[in-house]
């Protein structure tokens, strides 16, 4: 019994350490814009896919595989960065003074772009990941069985939120993030380039966020091209979990869904786990309607 609970908290932490990168992406949007980027999953599995074309071109072994795969988490993350800053020039800077229902239904067609994008690209069908990318090592605590990968995904994302934690709250450029977050013509008057702000978050998040898509490729092996609503999906939920617009509150709702569904799974049963991840979604917004971390924000009128 307690292997089976050690093992579902591995789990757990691994896939909620995907989820909270991905919940950052939407939470760093939303804070800003006040916009839900309904094609951020898709851009996550976009890099999924940079990240496979470039290991796909490996033919080496042992460390040359490594660097090929630090090569991959690079590359992806600058090519889907890129994509992101298009898909706000292209789609939301149009519509940044248009109702918010415009913004919505811009961010779904943007959604569907990507996708369809990647499935006439690299087809419908799986795409599997190499099996020998890293070491087969694993370790054994508690009955429970620790993978190498499992290691990798949650001390990288660990780091990673805390990187980008310092960043916004300790840089400069961090205090004009949350600046423009705050009061956007307020930004202006003390001299901040709002437009670059808001360019920066949309390279930041969809680069973490790819980051995030290439752990889920490496965890599972194998992506398919509606992959990004499904984790997109998951990952927003994470976000309005811990509190929509919060860092800390992406995090921490990444981590708690991510443990919520694997103890869901292993003992109750995979096919309830969306139902069981909704009711838990109702559940804390009856007791915290912002979220856990959340904070109420008055507007002005």
């Amino acid at each position: 019994m307690l292997g089976t609970v050690v093992q579902q908290f591995v789990n757990g932490l691994t896939v909620g350490g995907i989820y909270a990168l991905i919940a950052l992406g939407y939470t760093m949007v939303y804070g800003v814009l006040r916009l839900i980027n309904f094609a951020h999953g898709d851009l996550c599995i976009f890099g999924a896919y940079v990240g496979l074309v470039v290991l796909g071109s490996e033919a080496g072994s042992g460390h040359s595989q490594l660097l090929w795969l630090g090569a991959a988490f690079i590359i992806a993350a600058v090519v889907v960065a890129v994509a992101g800053v298009v898909l706000e020039l292209s789609a939301y800077r149009p519509l940044r003074r248009a109702d918010r229902l415009s913004a919505v239904v811009s961010a779904l067609g943007a959604s569907l772009f990507i996708e369809n994008g990647i499935m006439l690209i690299w087809g419908p069908q799986l795409r599997v990941f190499p099996s020998n990318l890293l070491p087969s090592m694993h370790w054994t605590a508690f009955g429970a069985r620790i993978d190498l990968v499992q290691v990798l995904i949650i001390a990288g994302s660990a780091l990673l939120m805390a990187v980008l934690y310092w960043f916004v709250h300790h840089t400069r450029y961090g205090t004009a993030m949350r600046a423009t977050a705050s009061d956007q013509d307020a930004a202006r008057l003390m001299g901040i380039n709002v437009n670059r702000v808001i360019i920066s978050v949309f390279l930041v998040g969809p680069a973490i966020g790819a980051i995030g898509g290439l752990f889920i490729g490496l965890y599972y092996r194998q992506v398919y091209f509606t992959m990004g609503w499904n984790y997109g999906l998951s990952a927003f939920i994470a976000a309005i979990i811990g509190g929509i617009g919060n860092i800390p509150g992406a995090m921490l709702g990444g981590v708690l869904l991510g443990l919520f569904n694997a103890f869901a799974a292993g003992f109750i049963s995979s096919s309830w786990q969306e139902a069981i991840t909704f009711a838990l979604l109702i559940g804390i917004l009856l007791v915290r309607p912002n979220g856990l971390l959340g904070e109420r924000v008055v507007e002005k009128v």
